[in-house]
């Protein structure tokens, strides 16, 4: 019995998804998948376009097993701590073979070498990542000047053709080099397996491919119909997009929440923006500032995001702030993750999965959300209630014309027993 891990956020599930999901079972002989998904909030700071019960009945009936929720204290955050929080959990399940992820590289070996780096951090790279940071570049541009550099100064060879900075700006690479890293932190037995990219790349607005982006088919959604993505979507997965929006009327974006977030910033005293995630001394005051001049949530965050602040963190830290997640806190939580197994939905091979899992993992498997009131670890509540308060604000932002709250209570895991 063979178990392939994958790591998602499905926003939506399209034919990208699917190819995934198929080659991952593939190339690992595997018999059964699980996966770790993000739910309300996803890792560029941003809501999801649909609810995580839609997206996960998309997984469910394109082939996924079992899907389990990964909390929001790590679905919004960067890269590094994305990965380790994603991997951490299919970890504690202790019944993963692989875990598969894309990259555009395709081949482990410069990415295992690469990660391997920013684990040790030897002394040459930490004085180049210092320099580069100090130059006013972020933290990400930084550490690939580094690396840039250390490559140089070893005479770290790549094959004809590769470059090293063409490795380190592309977004499923650097999700990659995070994985690995978190393997090996974990000391793990998962073995990594990694799938070339094809179709679109992460960031194409447009639908250029049959396997287009999910940043393309969003734009299409919210700026067109949804008539226009069927081509690009499995069939399961457009039946429920439909049921969603027949639900619900409304697809979400982090402009809908232009509203809550000037409010806060005019209400929160300054101190207490600089303890919310992300935010470095001085970056409270430019994001107050801004936020008079600039109504518009885009708007602003174009304006506050320099070389050294990019608008994906701008983002995150404004959905830590409607959060209230603040660097202390996630600090004192990490310490004690991963602390449950949220199931958001599961078919026949996944009922044989949590039968295993609940063999081999000490964790606490919730699937009726009121659960975890049996549970007497502070950490597990604490955590999961900012799952329940991601939830509350997702469909806050909808708008909707009756209120959607304790959605978590009132909701089911979905289950598809064919």
């Amino acid at each position: 019995m063979k178990v392939v891990g994958l790591i998602t956020e499905y926003n939506p599930f399209h034919l990208g998804h699917k190819y995934h999901l198929t080659k991952s079972k593939e190339v690992t002989n595997s018999d059964y998948s699980i996966v770790v998904m993000s739910g309300s909030f996803v890792q560029r700071g941003e809501p999801s376009l649909i609810d995580k019960w839609t997206k996960t009945k998309m997984a469910i009936d394109n082939g996924v097993d079992l899907v389990i929720e990964l909390p929001f204290i790590f679905s919004t955050q960067s890269a590094e701590l994305f990965a380790y929080g994603s991997i951490a959990l299919l970890n504690s399940l202790n019944i993963v073979d692989y875990v598969v992820f894309g990259s555009e590289l395709g081949s482990l070996d410069y990415l295992i070498k690469i990660a391997q780096i920013l684990l040790d951090e030897p002394p040459y790279y930490k004085e180049r990542l210092k320099k580069h940071l100090n130059d006013g570049n972020s933290f990400s541009v930084s550490r690939s000047n580094a690396l840039k550099d250390y490559f140089c100064k070893f005479n770290i060879k790549l094959k004809h053709g590769i470059h090293l900075k063409d490795i380190l700006k592309m977004s499923n690479n650097i999700l990659a080099i995070e994985y690995l890293k978190a393997l090996k932190k974990l000391n793990s037995k998962i073995q990594p397996v990694t799938i070339k990219r094809i179709g679109s790349s992460y960031r194409e607005t447009q639908l250029n491919h049959k396997i287009s982006s999910a940043t393309g088919i969003r734009n299409k959604l919210i700026n067109e119909n949804i008539e226009s993505v069927k081509s690009y979507m499995p069939i399961h997965s457009y039946g429920h997009l439909i049921d969603y929006i027949n639900k619900y009327k409304k697809f979400n974006m982090l402009d809908n929440y232009t509203q809550i977030i000037h409010y806060l910033l005019r209400i929160r005293h300054i101190n207490n923006l600089v303890n919310i995630m992300d935010v470095e001394t001085g970056l409270e005051n430019r994001i107050i500032n801004k936020s008079s001049e600039y109504n518009n949530i885009n708007s602003l965050i174009q304006e506050v995001s320099t070389k050294r602040y990019t608008k994906t963190r701008i983002q995150r830290i404004l959905i830590h702030l409607m959060a209230s997640l603040s660097e202390p806190i996630f600090k004192d939580l990490f310490n004690h993750y991963p602390a449950y197994i949220r199931v958001l939905g599961a078919n026949k091979n996944g009922f044989i999965l949590l039968n295993r899992i609940k063999e081999k993992s000490d964790l606490p498997i919730i699937i009726k959300f009121s659960e975890y009131n049996k549970y007497k670890d502070p950490y597990l509540k604490k955590i999961l209630s900012y799952d329940k308060k991601a939830t509350d604000l997702f469909f806050l932002g909808l708008n909707t014309s009756k209120p959607f709250m304790n959605m978590d209570y009132y909701t089911s895991p979905y289950i598809r027993k064919k």
